[in-house]
């Protein structure tokens, strides 16, 4: 028998992007999963493939009751559950965001606390780290300064959450795990043009318009890592480390945001202009992680490649997202 095998797993936030893929890991390894979230039209779509062997409940785990519903019985707690935008969007609403996450870690935790949960994911960001962080940055960065300035509502939120499952760590009986994912990508992101992060955004600009016009000047360095390599950093932390001492989550390839661009467009067969807009917020000059910690602590390792994942994420798009006359353009 493995670590999962027979564990009852709630999931928040299982219904989405990187939820979504650790609720078909837990399912696979054994566990016993049950997922949290509102019921909207679509809202099991992406658990189509384990629809029968989970547990749904419908809920708004930003209200108490509902998140010790959810919480009651369980053994561990992996809270995903989170208000995620694209770039525009958090420059405009950094009281809304640092609310709308501030009040779900808030309540989720708590519940867990108060149903006797034992082990508990916190997820927390990279957001955390400010604009001038040395890269690759170590996780004793993460409350030097303020958040990088356009994540700065949802990077405090991120830090709260840590220091939440600081003060209940050394209160309750709780184990409580914390990462900081980097920017995840894969199959099942948000494609919206309001919410996208880059790698869909950039997808959707290369495949529906004539041209692709990309914030800042390009020369701003990332890491992004797949969702599934996320998904299988959170198990490793609950199984390995659970702790309330921060890890990072990412890949160890640092691309441009300009080759990124080159890369999307080259994987599409789309000779889409490129164009690059200074007028527009960039984010950090720079932002990749320090992944000693990880490797040292839980064995991780990223396994998906960067070209692997933007192949696989063009090719969801193309499957489930894609206009049908983007086709002919």
């Amino acid at each position: 028998m493995t670590f999962w095998s027979e564990k009852k797993v709630l999931v928040t936030g299982g219904t989405g992007f990187i939820g979504s893929h650790l609720v078909e890991m837990l399912v696979a390894a054994g566990a016993r999963v049950r997922v949290v979230g509102r019921l909207r039209k679509g809202t099991l779509d992406y658990l189509a493939a384990v629809r029968e062997e989970i547990e749904f409940l419908a809920g708004d785990i930003s209200q108490l009751d509902a998140a010790r519903r959810a919480a009651a019985g369980q053994e561990i707690v992996m809270h995903l559950g989170a208000k995620l935008t694209g770039i525009g969007y958090n420059v405009g609403h950094s009281g809304d965001m640092f609310y709308q996450n501030a009040i779900v870690n808030l309540q989720m935790m708590e519940a867990a606390r108060l149903e006797n949960v034992e082990r508990y994911l916190s997820v927390s960001s990279a957001c955390v780290y400010r604009r001038t962080a040395p890269v690759p940055t170590g996780e004793a960065e993460g409350f030097i300064d303020d958040p990088e300035p356009t994540n700065f509502g949802y990077g405090w939120s991120k830090r709260l959450a840590e220091v939440q499952a600081r003060a209940y760590a050394m209160e309750y009986p709780m184990q409580i795990a914390i990462v900081r994912p980097y920017n995840a990508y894969g199959p099942r992101d948000d494609f919206s043009w309001e919410m996208s992060h880059v790698i869909p955004a950039t997808i959707r600009k290369v495949f529906e318009r004539d041209r692709v016009v990309v914030w800042g000047d390009g020369a701003q360095l990332r890491t992004f890592v797949h969702a599934r390599d996320v998904a299988r950093g959170m198990m490793l932390a609950i199984e390995r480390h659970p702790q309330p001492d921060p890890i990072n989550l990412s890949s160890d390839e640092l691309v441009s945001i300009k080759d990124l661009v080159l890369t999307v467009r080259r994987l599409s067969g789309r000779d889409v202009p490129i164009e690059f807009d200074t007028s527009k917020p960039a984010g950090q000059a720079i932002r990749g992680a320090d992944l000693g910690k990880a490797q040292a602590l839980l064995g991780y390792q990223p396994q998906v490649t960067l070209e692997e994942g933007l192949a696989e994420t063009i090719e969801w798009y193309r499957r489930h997202v894609m206009p049908p006359q983007a086709n002919g353009r």
